[in-house]
């Protein structure tokens, strides 16, 4: 399969965008991270933007793999579209974890992306097993996320 690198480009951007977005949405507010009681295994806050930007790039060429393959278009677009909506979930967790610092409300919607983001490996996977592989650190991260929200409002 020949690489399209416009497209590749192109879906490798709008996760990083739509993550930088919402980092510049709530960066002034990211302070009350270093002051918040953190449960065990926290990890410093100089890895959060490191570990997001490799999630993001993975993402966006599992999204790729998906959108180029041969698969039937429905079973694309239904694939695609749980990604999008992802994404968008994605976006809002920040601001209400750093600006609403509604912690409850964050981890509820943590666990609703959580949701979205296995549905998402599950059909990439199915499309491209490459592309489900992709997902997998994502998942993992949001995982770990949604322990690390639940601690901070556990002890916050």
């Amino acid at each position: 399969m020949k690489t399209e690198w416009k497209k590749l480009a192109l879906a490798v951007a709008i996760p990083l965008a739509v993550g930088g977005l919402s980092a510049l949405l709530t960066i002034d507010n990211m302070i009350m991270f270093e002051v918040v009681k953190k449960p065990p295994l926290a990890p410093p806050k100089w890895l959060f933007p490191v570990a997001w930007t490799v999630l993001y790039v993975l993402m966006g060429i599992a999204s790729y793999l998906v959108y180029v393959s041969k698969a039937p278009s429905v079973k694309k677009n239904s694939a695609l579209s749980v990604y999008v909506i992802s994404l968008i979930f994605n976006f809002a967790w920040s601001p209400i974890f750093f600006n609403l610092e509604n912690y409850l409300f964050a981890f509820v919607w943590l666990c609703a992306l959580w949701l979205l983001v296995v549905i998402t490996t599950v059909k990439f996977f199915g499309i491209n097993k490459t592309a489900g592989i992709l997902m997998l650190p994502y998942v993992l991260w949001v995982t770990f996320a949604g322990y690390l929200n639940y601690g901070i409002y556990l002890l916050n």
